[in-house]
């Protein structure tokens, strides 16, 4: 009897759960192309947001079927929302991870490839995961980081511009030639394919140091080369200092005794 008389909306709840999976299944779809065209979001974040949408979708449709049956689905929803304030409070490091991991896959800090220093790790990144990030530091051992840790340090990204800057500085005796020394200097850079002409070269004194002065010298280079070039040059800057007779003296301390 009940059947008879509840009939139509037993058909037409079923009709909108039917008609309400078809749409938010496509509506979704086009979400998730729709995210997935959109050069600023990575794979996972679109994945991860079109997800929300769909199941977002999906309690509308339940909601709205029980809605055709007369249920009260105001308590229902606030039901829900205070399960999903427990669920919340129970897993908040676990989403505060999961929100660091968006912010870095939207914002783009670092890549996949990149080397970068966080705290005192310095590593190249292997994956970027919601949850974690993993990377290798550079000699070989494993790193696994929380996502929300990362995102609450400062990140330094050393592959991200396409130039870098290095600074060389070699200590001479007082009585050598300072003129000299950054002209030597000077000559190493232009003699070097990897120095950029711009900006140009520059070789200055650095510091007056107990036992010596200090003589900087100042290059760009392409960030491919930068590790290369400074290991070159600290050795050839070495070389032409002793081949042209300017010294690189050790620590000195002058100690003066005077007669009681």
């Amino acid at each position: 009897m009940w059947l008879r008389v509840n009939m139509m909306e037993i058909v037409g709840a079923f009709a909108v759960l039917v008609i309400g999976l078809l749409v938010a299944g496509l509506l979704s779809r086009w979400a998730r192309m729709a995210l997935a065209r959109s050069s600023r979001l990575d794979a996972t974040v679109s994945q991860f947001l079109a997800n929300i949408i769909k199941y977002a979708l999906w309690a509308l449709v339940i909601v709205t079927v029980l809605a055709q049956f007369g249920v009260q689905t105001t308590s229902i929803l606030a039901a829900l929302g205070g399960m999903a304030l427990a669920v919340g409070l129970a897993l908040q490091g676990t989403l505060s991870n999961v929100a660091s991991g968006v912010m870095i896959l939207v914002q783009k800090p670092f890549r996949v490839g990149e080397g970068i220093s966080v705290g005192n790790i310095t590593a190249v990144v292997q994956d970027i995961g919601l949850f974690t990030t993993e990377l290798k530091q550079f000699d070989g051992l494993f790193v696994m980081i929380p996502n929300s840790e990362l995102w609450n340090q400062p990140i330094v990204n050393f592959n991200r511009h396409p130039t870098r800057r290095f600074e060389l500085t070699v200590g001479i005796g007082y009585g050598d030639d300072m003129q000299q020394a950054r002209e030597e200097l000077l000559k190493l850079a232009e003699a070097d394919e990897r120095v950029l002409p711009e900006p140009a070269p520059a070789a200055f004194v650095a510091s007056l140091d107990d036992s010596s002065v200090g003589i900087g010298l100042r290059v760009w280079c392409a960030t491919g080369d930068y590790l290369g070039l400074t290991w070159d040059l600290t050795e050839k800057a070495k070389a032409r200092f002793d081949a042209v007779g300017i010294s690189i003296p050790f620590p000195q301390r002058e100690i003066t005794t005077k007669a009681a």
